[in-house]
């Protein structure tokens, strides 16, 4: 196991509001400051989960993303403004972290995540966590961390409704059995068409933010072994009604 890293007297005191909580403490904080978190899209699920990881100071942040910003974005995407129309969004977001917290390193991979790809990239993190827009990279992230060994904090969002949950199907619960991965609830993508994207059906910005924030919450009880992750739980948000429920899942696929 690496050695802790020490928490300078700056970070002690950026960290105060951490460090007082008896579930994180100094040592939680230190294990934030040495994680390594892949995020897949720098857009609106993942403007905020950047930004409160940041934030809350874990060490590495990877950004997959290998769009540009553009003024339909701005609406939602909050971690790029005005000026970063045209730029990269893997650097405008890592020039916003580096104003947010100067001790987070930032690794950009300025690409498409695909079946080829995928299990590289997640190979070097300690955590991933989804915030893209399309089933096809959401199929390639979840069977990557599956076979990585990587947890995986998944959410998606659609019009006014969102949802979120955490996949580790590589171990198993309290009673010995397999936690359920992402095709276990999901197991086929849907038509092409059938779901229509944001820019067909729409999208109220402030929804990213509230889902994006979970995931962020999410990843940071991983990291710290807090909690009770949303394990083999969908937790679904109905911005409308304001309402949040809760479907639990279960391992479905029989086993080779």
């Amino acid at each position: 196991m690496s050695k802790q890293p020490a928490l300078s007297d700056e970070e002690l005191t950026r960290y105060a509001r951490h460090i007082v909580l008896p579930e994180i403490g100094g040592p939680g904080q230190q294990k934030l400051k040495r994680a390594r978190v892949l995020v897949i899209g720098a857009g609106g699920l993942g403007a905020p989960v950047l930004e409160y990881l940041a934030a809350a100071g874990v060490g590495t942040l990877g950004i997959v993303d290998d769009d540009t910003v553009s003024l339909s974005n701005l609406q939602r995407q909050v971690i790029h403004d005005t000026q970063a129309v045209g730029r990269s969004k893997g650097q405008s977001a890592r020039d916003a972290i580096a104003r947010i917290n100067p001790h987070v390193t930032v690794e950009l991979h300025e690409l498409r995540l695909d079946q080829d790809n995928a299990r590289d990239l997640i190979s070097g993190y300690d955590l991933v966590i989804d915030g893209s827009d399309n089933f096809d990279t959401r199929y390639a992230v979840a069977d990557a961390s599956e076979a990585e060994n990587k947890p995986l904090v998944h959410a998606a969002v659609g019009r006014f409704d969102g949802s979120i949950t955490v996949l580790t199907p590589f171990k198993t619960d309290d009673q010995g059995v397999q936690n359920p991965g992402y095709r276990d609830l999901f197991p086929e993508p849907p038509p092409p068409g059938l779901v229509p994207s944001c820019a067909e059906a729409g999208v109220i910005g402030a929804l990213t933010g509230v889902v994006g924030t979970l995931q962020a919450m999410e990843a940071i009880k991983l990291i710290t072994g807090i909690g009770e992750p949303l394990i083999g739980r969908l937790l679904l948000y109905d911005a409308l009604g304001a309402r949040f429920d809760t479907i639990r899942y279960k391992r479905s696929r029989n086993e080779d």
